[in-house]
């Protein structure tokens, strides 16, 4: 099995995700285990498209889209083995998820994504975003697999 070297810079995710800005939302990765775990760091910045102001805490990332954080660091993952570079990853729904605090700017998040089950077709994976230790926001994610579909060309549309 092919083990992809770390840490993964953002022109490498590009190859394996097919998100790009303004939703791509992991600038690196650091560690992969193959079949195992990953980890990615997303650094918020000012420049950041998604920032909301919280009253007394400044601006921040919201929740929803650290999820979406999250979800990209365990794609990046499942699409990283070779029999899945053909495919795509469908997030499906994520189970148990307990949202602490918002990412504020300036900080920089470790996206941790563990493998609990791998089938063929489906997978589920336990996600962890964290601030210098601390839990933003975790949880049971489960995604689907499926072909990759090519654009239609405009003789077939």
């Amino acid at each position: 099995m092919k083990i992809l070297p770390t840490p993964l810079d953002n022109a490498a995710i590009q190859r394996i995700l097919p998100h790009r800005y303004p939703f791509l939302f992991v600038d690196r990765i650091v560690e992969l285990e193959a079949d195992k775990r990953i980890v990615g760091i997303k650094t918020v910045t000012r420049n950041d498209r998604y920032l909301v102001e919280d009253p007394g805490v400044g601006a921040v990332l919201p929740q929803t889209v650290l999820t979406e954080a999250m979800a990209q660091v365990g794609a990046i993952l499942i699409l990283s083995k070779p029999e899945n570079e053909q495919r795509l990853i469908y997030f499906m729904s994520i189970d148990k998820a307990r949202f602490r605090r918002a990412a504020r700017v300036g900080e920089m998040v470790e996206i941790e994504a563990l493998v609990l089950r791998l089938r063929s077709r489906m997978g589920m994976l336990r996600g962890i975003a964290r601030v210098d230790g601390e839990v933003l926001i975790d949880g049971i994610m489960t995604f689907a697999l499926g072909p990759r579909q090519e654009p239609a060309t405009p003789a077939e549309a």
